[in-house]
């Protein structure tokens, strides 16, 4: 058996996510809402593609492009939803993360529409965005 459709389309963008923000936005529909948690400079509801794509591109400007997250493992429920855990590493200042997070994913018409964020430590993601 092949990886569920689902998860082959979150591995995309997680294969996207750096260096190819065309490919990236082209998984999304122009809706999508990217939910950030916490209380830091990034947190909050990004809605839309193009809002999206600018919170991406602000976080690996802000890390001098030091900003990697390595894919972990998917796991799908079949019924538009993807669960994904990754380690996220990047330097800013003088300060570095390194930490695993997950993503909820809903997907719509073949396309990401709804994008849940979540960290293992949401007090060490404030202080790195902060």
């Amino acid at each position: 058996m092949g990886e569920h459709p689902d998860c082959a389309l979150i591995r995309r963008g997680y294969e996207a996510f750096i260096g190819n923000m065309d490919t990236l936005a082209e998984l999304m529909t122009t809706d999508v809402t990217h939910h950030v948690p916490g209380e830091s400079s990034i947190s909050g509801h990004h809605k839309g593609r193009e809002a999206c794509v600018q919170l991406y591109r602000r976080q690996y400007d802000v890390t001098g492009g030091t900003l990697r997250v390595e894919l972990e493992t998917l796991a799908a429920d079949g019924r538009g939803h993807v669960i994904s855990v990754h380690r996220c590493r990047a330097e800013r200042e003088d300060r570095g993360l390194d930490m695993k997070e997950g993503m909820f994913f809903t997907i719509v018409g073949g396309k990401i529409s709804d994008i849940d964020e979540c960290h293992e430590d949401i007090d060490a993601s404030n202080a790195f965005w902060r």
